[in-house]
């Protein structure tokens, strides 16, 4: 049987890869982007409870009313944006299909679409399922900037939406003001939708919650929200994301959603309604937990000879190995789970084409992402494996 070669060009995801190699391998993960710790409490005793009292059927396809309500409450407290939970949220499968049937809702085949990279893998999918073309606007190492004409000259008439992620995997950049400002005034000049990617919402380091996309002064009417419970309630296997957008976005959104997976898990929404129903001390008390993995990895991850500018949000560093191998990414971060049995993902898997950034030269930058929702026990499991291993391989030329 002939089958369209539409989707050939898409392999295994990245991070199934390298789960799938440290597992083999029985390397400590630090790969995929998944806590090793449990969820709240409360959270998994409300989604128990709902099964357990037959909340087991289909949901509505725009979400159970009480988490849309509590969604667009939050939204509200973190950016003073308000959202109608009627008719602007909407719960989705996850952001990954909030992205997919957002895409789906405003492209239509020959649009384009504008990202910065390095940028999650699901992007060019998700764009081309939609007929569009990805374009990427590259962030600069080692502070992950862009340059406001390397973003100025991909605009064209063929260019339809822009999406941005901030906090950003993998990079850990939180895009400041003028950035999402600048973001702002080239999708006002040029009549463009705007798709922002905000997982990491509740987890950042600075002194002041990350700015979203649309508070900027024109921009709440043409930007499609997405976030998720995923990242948040460390529940990534339940795929309870949020769609915030104005109400003409929203009934473009729901009308591609409803024949995609029409609702999502009943009985998790629930439990996601529990979520949302946490005091304000859960959050400040998640950002202090994780700044303190944070600052345990990096530290681990300098002694081995790693560089790379301290992450601002998400749960990720971005790392420069080039003081320690000249190994292509992808050579480097298989080396380093099979050997040293320490997992991380290569960085070109984040990148359109073959460019020095997705594909270094020799010579070029080299990063792999190193993920901290891990437990102490696992970050300092994964500091005794590179401690063993250079150890008993002292000499430099040891190395890769």
């Amino acid at each position: 049987m002939l089958l369209p070669d539409k989707w050939n060009h898409f392999g295994t995801s990245i991070f199934s890869v390298m789960t799938a190699t440290a597992n083999a391998a029985k390397a400590v993960n630090l790969a995929q982007g998944f806590p090793d710790f449990d969820a709240p409490d409360q959270i998994k005793a409300a989604a128990i409870e709902a099964i357990t009292n037959s909340a087991n059927q289909y949901a509505p396809a725009t979400g159970l009313q009480h988490l849309r309500i509590l969604a667009s409450e939050r939204r509200k407290t973190t950016t003073a944006m308000t959202y109608d939970p009627d008719t602007e949220v909407t719960i989705c499968t996850g952001a990954t299909e909030g992205l997919f049937s957002a895409l789906q809702a405003i492209c239509v085949a020959g649009d384009e679409v504008i990202t910065f990279a390095p940028f999650y893998d699901s992007y060019p999918a998700a764009v081309h399922a939609a007929g569009a073309v990805l374009r990427q606007v590259p962030l600069h190492a080692p502070q992950w900037t862009f340059e406001p004409a390397e973003l100025e000259k991909l605009a064209n008439s063929r260019t339809r939406a822009i999406i941005v992620n901030s906090p950003h995997n993998p990079t850990g950049r939180v895009f400041s003001k003028m950035e999402l400002q600048t973001i702002a005034d080239f999708c006002l000049k040029h009549d463009l939708l705007a798709i922002t990617d905000e997982v990491y919402e509740e987890i950042w380091f600075g002194a002041e919650r990350p700015l979203s996309l649309c508070q900027m002064d024109g921009m709440r009417d043409r930007t499609m929200v997405i976030s998720s419970a995923a990242k948040t309630y460390s529940v990534t296997g339940w795929k309870i994301g949020y769609v915030f957008a104005p109400a003409p976005l929203s009934a473009a959104f729901r009308a591609v959603h409803q024949f995609t997976v029409f609702c999502s898990a009943t009985p998790l929404q629930h439990g996601v309604i529990a979520g949302l129903q946490l005091r304000e001390t859960f959050y400040e008390e998640l950002r202090r937990v994780y700044k303190a993995r944070l600052e345990e990895l990096a530290a681990i991850l300098r002694s081995q000879g790693f560089r790379f500018a301290s992450p601002e949000g998400s749960y990720f560093i971005l790392a420069d190995y080039s003081a320690i191998s000249e190994m292509p990414d992808v050579d480097f971060a298989l080396w380093l789970t099979k050997i040293v049995k320490v997992a991380a993902v290569p960085i070109s898997p984040f990148f359109l084409g073959s460019g020095s950034a997705g594909n270094p030269t020799k010579s070029g930058p080299r990063f792999v992402r190193f993920a901290f929702c891990k437990k102490s026990e696992t970050l300092q499991a994964a500091a005794a494996n590179f401690k063993a291993f250079f150890k008993a391989n002292p000499l430099p030329g040891l190395r890769p």
